[in-house]
């Protein structure tokens, strides 16, 4: 059943990906994530202090140069894959996050402080946000993995990650911490970025291996962060388990994370948080084809939980 909905969906949807591939050209301005062009390039564009690059993981130019170092240093695997780095299937993650970020999923749920919003700290990524916390399993693991794995070569300096103010404990911070809390998700993504450096590895099996750690990723966040779900609407809270939920048969399909093929999935993404009162399959401000996904998504939970 789980299968046969997410079919349905990828079906339904066919016919509006190819309108959004012309609009979505790959020089466009819209195809990247917001504020993609302020991020730094490469690791040496952080600041560095006392011999360490010093990456803020809680500010959104901050992660989002993570993906980008990420990005422009595993580009010459990518080449035959598409012009100016566009087959990099690594764009599904910076893209996902410029999703979360356009969308107000970073900001502070509680509405305690002015995190992540406009007329406060806009760049802020709260640590109450289930989703800013979730993302910190895709960036700074696959980042210290990638470290690991040689992807960077020899870096002249350490990297430190700062810690948000609260939930310390939730992260690890650097190669060694991160290893020695959860080396199977260090493993898995490691293994990904070695399989990059083959010369000549067949797509597959990279999208393969990057699904794998992307679902042990989330596997191993899920329960650390089922709290921060309480800041949420009922609609956002169930949106956001059916999506981590749905990642598993998206995974299953090896679905390519390249740059048009990721943009075009999300445009069937809401565009919004989901408030209380948000009624599926009729919100209003919604296309038929988000609402469609939506439902798609939720039924696909419910399957998976029913039969276990």
């Amino acid at each position: 059943f789980g299968i046969h909905a997410l079919l349905v969906v990828t079906v339904t949807l066919s016919p509006v990906t190819a309108a959004v591939q012309s609009e979505n050209d790959v020089t466009g301005e819209g195809a990247y994530p917001p504020l993609w062009d302020l991020a730094p390039e490469n690791l040496l564009d952080f600041p560095i202090k006392d011999n360490k690059i010093v990456i803020n993981a809680w500010n959104y130019r901050d992660r989002l140069g993570v993906y980008k170092s990420l990005l422009n240093a595993s580009a010459k695997y990518f080449v035959a894959f598409g012009p100016q780095n566009s087959g990099n299937i690594l764009w599904g993650l910076p893209l996902q996050h410029g999703w979360q970020f356009r969308t107000g999923r970073l900001a502070d749920p509680s509405g305690v402080t002015s995190c992540g919003y406009e007329n406060g700290e806009l760049l802020c990524l709260s640590v109450r946000s289930w989703w800013s916390c979730m993302n910190y399993y895709l960036a700074f693991i696959p980042f210290l993995g990638a470290v690991e794995a040689g992807l960077f070569g020899q870096l002249p300096y350490e990297i430190e990650i700062l810690p948000p103010e609260e939930q310390k404990d939730d992260f690890c911070y650097s190669v060694k911490d991160c290893w020695s809390r959860m080396p199977k998700l260090m493993d898995d993504w490691k293994a990904f970025f070695e399989v990059n450096n083959f010369s000549s590895f067949k797509l597959d099996d990279a999208l393969g291996f990057m699904w794998k750690a992307h679902t042990t990723s989330i596997a191993y966040a899920l329960p650390k962060f089922q709290d921060c779900l309480k800041y949420l609407s009922d609609p956002e809270a169930n949106f956001g388990e059916d999506w981590a939920n749905a990642v598993d048969f998206i995974a299953a399909t090896h679905f390519s994370t390249d740059l048009l093929t990721t943009n075009d999935f999300q445009a069937f993404l809401p565009q919004r948080m989901l408030v209380e009162g948000d009624v599926l399959p009729s919100i209003s401000d919604f296309s038929p084809e988000q609402n469609k996904v939506l439902v798609s998504l939720r039924a696909l939970h419910k399957a998976n939980k029913l039969t276990g």
